[in-house]
């Protein structure tokens, strides 16, 4: 069996936009997408019209094959799992579903759709709270995997490693890119140049038939004021002959309309949009936030425990001024517990007496729901309107977005939100625990920009191997109740 799935006229609408608006799609066995857009696109929604969970008037699906969805953590329903085998393997346990954490609830999930006889898996974020032993294990099993693949992730190391083959779905159309998304990105950048090169040639040829056309009715109107100073003379003067007014005349028509000729090729040429490109921000800090310290952060003969349970024991770090330093390790290494424990200044750590420390987490943030998003963003912050706009449109803000209240925005978009808030508060060190996770991947690639330009230290935690690549100077590795200095 080759196609497992066919549908046409899948049509989505919602408040008003066209969420999903496609004549044709197909699935084969063979397949492996990684399937990525904005938050809101659209992608968790076709997923579930493939599968026939969501069903669209005039939308014909034909399943030729059995399909196994890993849903997003919140929407899955655990059922029993026969490979106990697989289930070690992803370090999952049948324990009660209540007692499940999001780590542990994932890789029951994932090792529920790998046991199943089916043609294809489509999956929704299949790596969230995975850690990274939980991802690698999970990278080799969808290998070897022989169906198709239909993926929808964040994580770009993950879709690097697993897809073929990349569909964007964008203002509800679909366009394929052959290749995994580091090629991806490459088209994307290609298409990026091409645009901006079709851009600023439409531009220079539109100023220079603008130009152009004013230079020829300035001709013509001076020809005009000459030909009615003639006539004006020629009124006063007896026997005055007109020859030389219809010559003027003449000309002024000619100019006239090569001008409109110009008016036409520039209506002709239509309007070009500028290709989108992340703006970069150059992050400052005021004299009175400076830090001399050339390492603010320190921790050392660190302990920590929870009852029985050994966390951290005789362990020690530092973290020189200015670093972007990252914290991994496995699901419950004690990641979080040393966040918090330098930010309750805890025993064994030392930070710089002037260090103002901004906490990024991703739950209890408290905020006015009624105040709009501009009001939020200008609180307790030095920047001016231009460079948050700046900041927030490097996050996927647009401009209609600004006046938006707090309370209609999206778990995304308030998780941005926050994210440039700290960023562009009055800190010079920031804790961010997972400051990725629910972003979207222009959202991800758009923060990595921002970090990098941060002015202050950060220390954060992730289990993204592309934000450890592209941001962090030096990465610490929580392992066996000791933090190990490993780049």
């Amino acid at each position: 069996m080759e196609l497992i799935v066919k549908a046409k006229d899948i049509r989505l609408e919602y408040t008003g936009r066209d969420v999903l608006d496609i004549d044709e799609l197909e699935l084969y066995e063979y397949d492996r997408i990684g399937l990525v857009g904005a938050n809101g696109a659209g992608k968790s929604s076709l997923l579930k019209v493939l599968l026939g969970e969501l069903t669209l008037p005039g939308c014909k699906i034909n399943r030729l094959g059995r399909l196994a969805y890993i849903p997003q953590l919140e929407e899955a329903i655990l059922e029993e799992v026969k490979d106990f085998a697989l289930i070690g393997k992803l370090g999952a346990s049948q324990i009660a579903v209540q007692t499940m954490s999001g780590g542990e609830e994932t890789r029951l999930k994932i090792a529920q759709a790998l046991s199943e006889q089916v043609h294809g898996i489509l999956a929704d974020e299949p790596t969230s709270h995975l850690d990274r032993e939980g991802m690698d294990f999970l990278i080799g099993q969808l290998k070897y995997f022989s169906g198709a693949l239909l993926i929808i992730s964040h994580d770009r190391y993950f879709l690097d490693e697993v897809v073929d083959k990349i569909w964007e779905l964008k203002e509800g159309k679909i366009t394929e890119y052959w290749g995994n998304y580091s090629d991806y990105l490459r088209h994307k950048g290609e298409e990026r140049q091409s645009q901006a090169a079709r851009y600023e040639q439409l531009v220079a040829e539109r100023g220079r038939l603008e130009r152009a056309a004013e230079e020829k009715r300035k001709q013509a109107r001076k020809l005009d004021q000459k030909a009615k100073g003639a006539a004006k003379k020629n009124s006063s003067e007896s026997g005055g002959r007109l020859g030389h007014q219809k010559t003027m005349g003449s000309k002024q028509k000619t100019l006239f309309n090569a001008a409109k000729a110009m008016e036409h090729r520039l209506a002709a040429l239509g309007e070009a949009e500028a290709p989108e490109s992340i703006r970069t921000m150059r992050f400052r800090q005021s004299k009175t936030l400076e830090l001399h310290n050339p390492y603010p952060i320190m921790g050392t003969e660190i302990k920590k425990s929870f009852g029985d349970k050994v966390i951290l024991e005789k362990t020690a770090f530092s973290i020189p001024l200015g670093a972007k330093a990252a914290l991994t390790g496995g699901n419950g290494a004690g990641k979080t517990t040393l966040i918090q424990m330098i930010l309750n200044r805890e025993e064994g750590i030392s930070i710089s007496p002037k260090a103002e420390i901004g906490y990024f987490a991703q739950t209890g943030y408290k905020y006015n729901r009624n105040q709009e998003v501009m009001e939020f963003m200008q609180e307790d912050c030095d920047y001016n309107i231009s460079e948050i706009r700046s900041v927030l449109a490097s996050l996927g803000f647009i401009q209609h977005d600004l006046g938006k209240r707090l309370a209609v925005l999206s778990g995304g978009e308030m998780i941005k939100l926050q994210l440039a808030k700290m960023l562009m508060g009055r800190y010079n060190i920031l804790l961010m625990d997972e400051p990725s996770n629910f972003l979207d991947l222009p959202g991800i690639e758009a923060l990595e920009v921002l970090m990098k330009g941060y002015a202050g230290t950060i220390v954060f935690i992730t289990h993204d191997q592309r934000l450890l690549d592209n941001v962090a100077d030096m990465i610490y590795e929580i392992k066996d109740n000791r933090l190990n200095l490993i780049r």
